[in-house]
């Protein structure tokens, strides 16, 4: 490999879905792409959610020149209000749907210093040291979504940004396939692309397909239509908005999330609604139930979510009720399968028709499939190739579309978060060595302050529950004042356990009694937790977190 090499590292969103994050490093100056976090898994519980790893950043954040976006949905901005200020708070370029986005949630972070946007689109040309940025349009599920040709000291990156090739978009133009074999011509060394699609095959759906078949949708349903989808599916409300228009129904949207998207897509023309279409919640009171089309958010089962709260009776104004036709048009987050499937069970006891996109197509991700991700790699022709956004079986699976159109082996570069490639005008190279990038945690205020010692107390206790003893001991006899207080959250319930109570209080009066007197608190509490620990194991087979508590007076 040439020492006048240039670095790649990602920080998240490879061997995962989310927290995408990647670096570009030449003579230590450094373009970062993206700042996205991921929501919370069950092996993370209360944590709201995990961003990338910047310990390397922030010993360099003098050399980091600008962030760049791809496009504005949280898994490649959400990471902004908790990180820009600790990389030195570097100028970002996106577009401007991106750019409204990330400035309407910095909102939300007063302490947080302004943010330096610019906004680029479709043509746009930047340039940041070393590297000169180009971007391009490119079909997703949210508009404005950009690739980009990087032109570096070893040649043309082109990253792909998530994407499709959709023939009949609903929200914008197709893709401009004469743009894309302009860049191909200019020569491409490396070609890093989106892998969320790669175990699909075939050609991904087309959204006019999806809006076909919610307009069936609508114009055979008598009653009111409640719609759950991510806030940040920006088309596919547009295409319900429009339909609801054509059957004479009134929208009510519900969602902080959704609301907002809404509002920063209307202002820059994105989201089309006519007048009077859009209506408060309260208004629908005075309107027919064939006349009703509610936008909401929650179609992964968020207990503190819209459609949550419409179905277990919470929201003040809209209660489920028998008629009632409920759409999910979005996928499943892996992991909220559970949460989803006893949301749908419980709008089902209530007498609500559900669709959801297992029973028809009614939703289409926003990323290319086997056909459309072979088709981007014909129009490249890239010297490397490295697969990004996705599981680690998605990259392989991409990998090995890029083997068969011809990319030998030794120049495509599957890799985990963490680990630094280096390129030069021959070579792909990947150092032996890789950095650590365990993701931050995000809990309340706090970041990075939940670790692994926190989870696994969080986990253990929801697993095992908690067993406290309170102990007070006489300073001047060092015996037991009163009876030991006992409290159990998770493990037992007190009332019924008298008997084991009963044994416990003897266990802890024996072992204060032997050893108060020849052992300091900290000892005591030691034995005690070890003693009592064993007798409720052998009483109940379970293993419940003992803390005991010494109070001397």
């Amino acid at each position: 490999m040439n020492k006048e090499s240039l670095k790649i590292i990602p920080l998240g969103g490879l061997g995962e879905v989310g927290r995408n994050m990647t670096l570009l490093e030449w003579n230590k100056k450094v373009l970062i792409i993206d700042m996205g976090f991921s929501f919370p898994e069950e092996n993370t519980p209360g944590v709201d959610y995990t961003i990338p790893n910047i310990d390397y950043l922030k010993k360099n954040k003098r050399d980091v020149l600008g962030l760049v976006f791809t496009h504005g949905h949280y898994d490649h901005i959400g990471g902004v209000p908790y990180i820009m200020d600790k990389v030195g708070n570097p100028p970002m370029y996106g577009s401007p749907l991106t750019i409204g986005i990330v400035k309407r949630r910095q909102e939300e972070f007063p302490l947080q210093p302004k943010l330096k946007t610019n906004e680029v689109k479709d043509g746009s040309k930047i340039t940041l040291g070393p590297f000169k940025i180009e971007f391009f349009h490119q079909n997703h599920n949210i508009p404005d979504t950009l690739g980009m040709v990087i032109e570096t000291p070893v040649g043309n990156i082109v990253h792909s940004s998530d994407f499709k090739f959709d023939p009949t978009p609903t929200n914008g133009p197709k893709t401009n396939f004469d743009k894309l074999n302009q860049i191909s011509k200019r020569g491409v060394t490396l070609l890093m692309s989106d892998s969320t699609g790669a175990e699909n095959k075939g050609h991904s759906l087309s959204e006019k397909v999806i809006c076909e078949n919610l307009e069936k949708v609508f114009k055979d349903t008598k009653g009111r239509i409640i719609a759950a989808t991510f806030s940040s599916l920006i088309n596919r409300l547009q295409d319900m908005i429009t339909i609801s228009e054509k059957y004479g129904r009134k929208v009510v949207v519900e969602g902080y999330g959704m609301k907002t998207n809404l509002e920063i897509a209307r202002n820059l023309g994105h989201i089309k609604v006519k007048k009077g279409t859009i209506v408060k919640t309260e208004e629908i009171k005075n309107l027919p139930d064939n006349k009703i089309t509610v936008l909401c958010t929650g179609a992964q089962g968020e207990e503190r979510a819209a459609l949550m709260r419409i179905t277990s009776n919470e929201h003040k104004i809209i209660k489920l009720k028998k008629g009632d036709t409920v759409i999910f048009s979005s996928s499943i987050i892996p992991g909220n399968e559970r949460a989803v499937q006893n949301l749908k069970d419980n709008m089902m006891r209530q007498k609500a028709h559900i669709i959801h996109s297992q029973m028809m197509d009614i939703h289409a991700g926003g990323h290319a499939s086997r056909e459309e991700l072979k088709q981007m790699i014909d129009i490249m022709k890239p010297k490397f190739f490295m697969p990004i956004h996705g599981q680690y079986s998605m990259q392989k699976a991409h990998a090995e579309l890029a083997r068969q159109k011809g990319i030998p082996e030794k120049n495509i570069a599957v890799v985990d978060n963490g680990q630094i490639i280096r390129i030069d005008k021959e070579n792909i190279a990947i150092d032996k060595k890789s950095m650590n990038v365990n993701p931050v945690m995000v809990d309340g205020s706090g970041i990075g302050d939940v670790g692994g010692v926190v989870l696994h107390d969080r986990l253990e206790l929801a697993e095992s529950g908690i067993f406290v003893l309170v102990v007070v001991i006489d300073k001047k006899t060092r015996q037991i004042k009163n009876s030991p207080d006992i409290i159990s959250r998770g493990f037992i319930y007190l009332r019924e356990s008298q008997d084991l109570l009963q044994e416990t209080r003897k266990k802890i009066n024996q072992i204060v009694s032997n050893s108060a007197k020849t052992k300091n608190s900290k000892d005591l509490k030691a034995e005690l937790k070890s003693k009592i620990e064993k007798l409720l194991f052998n009483k109940t087979k379970r293993r419940p977190i003992v803390l005991p508590v010494v109070i001397e007076l």
